[in-house]
């Protein structure tokens, strides 16, 4: 596959600003968004009170452009998926309140020279966290700007040092039903599996996220860490991460296994292939009432599309 498309570098005047955010209801009914099996796990988060910024002059002058606040911390995860708590998007903020996230513990093994287990505190002081302005396009077709701090999985792998038969990364989330109560669902083979190729998990744009905003990962956003990879749809970036397997054959994930037809394993972002139930052709970004052109990738085709030589992207979707 030739390299045609172009990356579009996001700019931090992409962030949607706090005066044109429409509230859930005002934006659900405009978006015509769909409920049920559609609304997947993994796209968006939100935040607590306790953790909040109290108004828009305590967020850090970093997250304004030209006179206008970047969307609110509250705001940007008020519209939340993450059904190991609830397929209700409203009810899981308060639903992981009480979510244990100290001490926290993820297991790096399989295919790999060093396996080890990292404190959640060994991963922050260990590697330099940075920020990173991503877009986030879900599969319902709406789409953030999101300034994520973390860190290069890369560099963790790097670490651990993968063998030559190594060829994927299968990641998985913590299954605590007694906290996370959406995991008593027998409609969904929890825990939660998601997985990469390893070029793709090796790719510099991949990151562990460990905040946003400056600050610590919210429950509802999957703390303590997740996984962000801003080409693919939001379901693809796992939460409340605990083990990280280097594997030789494809894994096995969550939506891919409940919805194959759907759901596919790589789950690039591309406007030419319709979900089974609606187009990818176009967005809305949250903020804004017209639609607008969904971009190849998500616009890291410059960074990514190499990755997919040769592959017919409607066919290995």
């Amino acid at each position: 596959m030739q390299n045609k498309f172009k990356s579009i570098p996001v700019k931090s005047s992409e962030i949607t600003p706090y005066s044109q955010y429409l509230s859930r209801r005002e934006f659900l009914k405009a978006a015509g968004i769909l409920t049920g099996s559609a609304v997947l796990a993994a796209c968006a988060p939100k935040v607590t009170e306790s953790t909040a910024p109290t108004d828009e002059a305590a967020l850090p002058s970093k997250f304004y452009e030209l006179g206008d606040p970047a969307t609110s911390y509250e705001d940007i995860t008020n519209y939340n998926n993450f059904y190991e708590f609830s397929t209700n998007k409203e009810a899981v903020a308060p639903l992981s309140e009480n979510f244990t996230t100290e001490p926290w513990t993820i297991e790096v093994y399989g295919l790999v020279k060093r396996p080890k287990k990292y404190g959640i505190e060994d991963l922050l002081s260990k590697f330099t966290q940075e920020e990173r302005i991503y877009r986030l396009r879900c599969v319902e077709a709406w789409s953030m700007v999101i300034p994520w701090s973390g860190f290069p999985l890369a560099s963790l792998l790097n670490e651990v040092q993968p063998t030559s038969n190594a060829q994927y990364v299968r990641f998985e989330t913590v299954y605590r039903p007694e906290e996370m109560q959406g995991q008593g669902s027998v409609f969904y083979p929890w825990p939660y599996q998601e997985g990469l190729r390893l070029d793709e998990a090796m790719n510099d744009l991949t990151i562990l996220a460990t905040g946003l905003y400056g600050l610590p990962m919210p429950n509802q956003n999957g703390a303590p860490i997740r996984l962000v990879v801003p080409w693919k749809y939001g379901f693809k970036s796992i939460k409340s991460i605990v083990k990280i397997e280097l594997v030789e054959e494809r894994p096995q994930t969550l939506w891919n296994t409940v919805g194959p037809s759907e759901y596919g394993f790589y789950s690039n972002v591309n406007p030419e292939r319709p979900h089974p139930r609606w187009s990818q052709a176009s967005e809305r970004r949250i903020g804004e009432l017209s639609r607008r052109p969904t971009l190849m990738f998500n616009g890291y085709a410059e960074q990514v599309a190499h990755l997919y030589e040769g592959m017919d992207l409607n066919l290995h979707y």
